[in-house]
């Protein structure tokens, strides 16, 4: 068995992490672990570089984690999960209370704000071979079901002309490629206002709505993410 596969072991840590960064000793690993894996890509990553850079012993690692693919999976599950989480209690509102537009955008912002901060950029490491495995299936299942929903909100959402041309899973998967432009963008500096709008209205834009129905639905995302955060 090697260092990476060995199961979590049992009883309280050896050696704690510092507590001055204000993260728990599970965060501060999470946060190690993605820094090295962008850094030197997931395979020239071991747990034991993890726990160094943490400044615990390897052994005080595996009291959080089995090993470094649980630790990925917990990083790019983050990545995902919380725009399902907000999404879902607003498809369940369309097309009801909330249009799909609206709910379309608040998506998209949604998103980038959860991709904006994940840790050192996690999406990055998407198409890692790795990530096609079957540890991973959990997180390819929450990001296509999140590529669904934009496919279903965008159906919903676009004009006449583009639902007879542009098939729901074709949309989706345009509409989140949109949406994780905001990967791209952190490589080169911090995502501002001015990218949250631009690719927000892109996604519209790509249903086919107009300037006045893009910015309907900007202000209805606003309000909708306002009361969510209540």
């Amino acid at each position: 068995m090697s260092s990476d596969d060995r199961p979590a072991r049992l009883g309280r840590p050896r050696v704690v992490p510092d507590t001055a960064s204000g993260l728990s000793p599970r965060d501060q690993i999470l946060d190690a672990a993605a820094a090295l894996f962008v850094e030197n890509g997931f395979s020239a990553t071991s747990t034991r570089a993890i726990a160094e850079r943490v400044g615990i012993r390897q052994a005080s690692l595996y009291y959080h984690f089995a090993g470094k693919d649980e630790v990925l999976v917990e990083l790019l599950t983050t990545s995902v999960r919380p725009s399902l989480d907000v999404v879902r209690g607003l498809e369940e509102r369309v097309p009801g209370s909330v249009s799909a537009a609206g709910a379309l955008a608040a998506l998209v912002l949604i998103d980038i704000d959860t991709l904006a901060r994940t840790p050192h950029n996690i999406g990055t490491l998407y198409l890692l071979p790795e990530v096609q495995g079957e540890r991973y299936e959990g997180f390819r299942a929450d990001r296509q079901e999140l590529q669904d929903t934009y496919g279903r909100l965008g159906a919903l959402a676009a004009t006449e002309d583009v639902r007879g041309t542009v098939a729901p899973e074709l949309l989706g998967g345009i509409l989140i490629q949109l949406a994780e432009t905001v990967i791209q963008l952190r490589r080169t500096g911090e995502v501002d206002d001015h990218d949250r709008e631009a690719i927000t209205g892109t996604c519209l834009r790509a249903c086919g709505l107009g300037p006045d129905a893009v910015a309907a639905a900007r202000r209805e995302a606003d309000a909708l993410l306002a009361a969510a955060a209540v």
